[in-house]
């Protein structure tokens, strides 16, 4: 899962973005605003953290901006509110603008982590705790893989690339949607990551696990 936070206090900023590369997410983390539309309409992201009290534009500024005027596929994005403890009407006008979920500083990383799997799995349908297409499983909570109950061992952009896969089975990714939402900005990425993360996954599952369609991309097979 490819996650925004838009987050202008420098402490709270990192250790988010740590904690979500602990949980096997990538992040990308800016500081007010205005480089958070901007981000939004320039890359792909699955949940945007989203605090309200930031510079050059408020943070429910760039939720009814988002909600009202993006592309289609970006007015949609999942969005999590990050406030003050004492901004009760911020957290009612936010709900009001479209947010998914809020959260009130200051907050455990636990609830934080709970919070973004509820919010992706209300978004994908699915209000089990747990990823599934029949043959793949994923608990987010706890990071634990297997295929066909047979435990699985992934590398951190292993997980992030089958757990986006097993949002949506049945749904073909390119190339470039992946490498999105398996790396950061700062991060290179190589001509063939892709195919060799496919490939390594498939070597410890199975070489038709995730099935290619050809000129396309991959996918999950549905359950």
């Amino acid at each position: 899962m490819r996650i925004l936070l838009v987050e202008d206090d420098p402490q709270i900023g990192s250790a988010i973005t740590d904690a979500l590369d602990d949980a096997g997410m990538a992040a990308d983390w800016v500081t007010d605003g205005n480089a958070a539309l901007a981000s939004i309409e320039a890359g792909s992201f699955e949940l945007m953290l989203l605090d309200i009290g930031l510079p050059k534009k408020d943070g429910l500024s760039v939720l009814k901006h988002i909600r009202q005027h993006s592309r289609h596929d970006n007015s949609s994005i999942p969005v999590i509110m990050i406030t003050a403890r004492d901004a009760v009407e911020d957290r009612i006008k936010g709900l009001d603008l479209g947010a998914d979920d809020y959260l009130v500083k200051p907050f455990l990383i636990d609830e934080l982590m709970a919070r973004i799997r509820a919010v992706a799995r209300r978004r994908s349908g699915n209000a089990q705790p747990q990823l599934s297409n029949g043959d793949f499983t994923i608990d987010p909570a706890g990071k634990a893989v297997s295929y066909k109950d047979k435990a699985l061992e992934l590398t951190g952009k292993e997980y992030r690339l089958l757990h986006s896969l097993l949002l949506t089975p049945g749904r073909i990714y390119s190339k470039e949607e992946l490498e999105e939402k398996v790396y950061g900005w700062d991060e290179v990425v190589n001509s063939n990551a892709i195919e060799f993360l496919i490939h390594s996954i498939r070597k410890k599952s199975d070489k038709t696990a995730i099935k290619n369609v050809r000129g396309l991309g991959w996918m999950l097979p549905k359950p």
